[in-house]
C-alpha cells in the first residue's frame, strides 16, 4: 500500500505579528517534497497529524482526511489544514 500524499495549507492567521518564517495565508505545501520550507515549530505540530492522515486516523470533529492545527508561536498562531490529496 503507498502512502497517500498530503498537502499542508496556511488557512488562517490568529495573532498579532507577521510569521518569522515570511509564510501568508494562502501558502501551501507539499509534505514530501517541500516540507523543509516550512516553519520548524508548525512541522512540529503538523507531524502526528500528517501520520494520523496517512495511516488511516481521523480527527475527531473534523472533516474526513483533513486535520487542522495551530503553529504554537503564540505572537503568529498560523492555522494550518493537513490534508490527504487525492488528485
Amino acid at each position: 500500500m503507498t502512502r497517500p500524499k498530503i498537502r499542508l495549507t496556511l488557512i488562517d492567521k490568529k495573532g498579532p505579528c507577521g510569521c518569522h518564517r515570511g509564510h501568508r495565508v494562502g501558502d501551501t505545501f507539499d509534505y514530501d517534497t517541500e516540507r523543509g520550507k516550512l516553519c520548524p515549530m508548525a512541522m512540529h505540530v503538523a507531524f502526528p497529524y500528517v501520520d494520523i492522515l496517512r495511516y488511516g486516523g481521523a480527527i475527531p470533529g473534523q472533516p474526513e482526511g483533513t486535520a487542522v492545527f495551530c503553529c504554537p508561536d503564540v505572537d503568529v498562531i498560523n492555522v494550518f489544514k493537513a490534508e490527504i490529496v487525492t488528485e
